[in-house]
């Protein structure tokens, strides 16, 4: 496969704390140190959360801000990806920080069930959420958390919700949503193709001991790969990750056993149509 393969490190998300692994990078300046030896590892899509003075999560414009801010200072090239998630803020502030014209953002198009709770996604909701990525130049990614959520992103598609080819990361392993599954994710892999054209990137995420999996599946099917301490906090069993860097590197070598490059910032850039910018 002569595709470069991009690198999503997912550095903090909503839910891990220092408790659960020392290198979760909690303040923005944590969040800046980490997705910087992230960047030098190979990662090229930094998918970004933040955390409030006590560590919960928040959806604030102005850490997003400043999140943005150091990492466009110190990745430079490296595309920005802000998350409306529904763990860190309610109705329409999920959107607060688009304005902020970041190069991506996260985009779930239906709800499903989370570990505790569902995660709810409404059509209303949504619909503004795409709306206001359309306003300000962002593209979003479209988690798939289920099959039902791809066939929804192609419905906004056709309608011009989304603009040019979506870009959908499948979900996999979130306790209660869709498990891992190869014959669904062959699927899903299909359904894209079929969908938004054989040539159409998509990219896969792993929750917990699956990221490895997924990682797997993701370099050698084609894809693209998610990694990073929001969704996994260690290498093995045994062993807790030391940084987002070290589960970057364990992709990278896994392009390297498959023969596959490892996507520059600026390869990413090219096959998600995302503007150019001067190196």
């Amino acid at each position: 496969m002569t595709e470069p393969l991009i690198i999503c490190v997912a550095i903090t998300g909503s839910v891990p704390t220092k408790e659960s692994n020392p290198a979760v990078p909690i303040t923005v300046e944590e969040q800046i140190e980490s997705t910087q030896e992230a960047f030098e590892a190979g990662a090229t899509i930094a998918h970004c959360h933040v955390r409030d003075a006590e560590g919960k999560p928040t959806s604030d414009p102005e850490r997003f801000a400043r999140l943005k801010e150091g990492l466009e200072k110190h990745c430079p090239g490296m595309i920005i990806q802000l998350s409306t998630g529904g763990r860190s803020g309610a109705g329409l502030a999920r959107g607060g920080m688009l304005p902020l014209r970041p190069d991506m953002a996260s985009l779930s198009v239906g709800s499903n069930n989370f570990p505790t709770r569902v995660y709810e996604n409404p059509p209303d909701l949504v619909d503004w959420l795409a709306a206001e990525m359309i306003k300000y130049d962002v593209k979003p990614e479209i988690e798939a958390f289920d099959l039902s959520h791809i066939l929804r992103a192609a419905k906004m598609h056709q309608k011009g919700q989304i603009k040019d080819t979506p870009y959908v990361q499948f979900v996999m392993g979130v306790k209660n949503a869709m498990p891992v599954d190869r014959e669904v994710f062959d699927f899903y892999i299909s359904t894209v193709k079929r969908l938004f054209g054989e040539d159409a990137p998509w990219c896969a995420a792993g929750i917990g001991a699956q990221q490895l999996t997924l990682n797997e599946w993701a370099v050698s099917s084609g894809g693209h790969a998610r990694t990073g301490l929001e969704d996994n906090v260690r290498l093995n069993r045994d062993t807790l990750a030391p940084s987002n860097a070290a589960l970057v590197q364990r992709v990278v070598d896994i392009c390297a056993k498959h023969e596959r490059p490892v996507a520059t910032w600026a390869d990413a850039r090219r096959i998600l149509g995302l503007k150019e910018i001067a190196a």
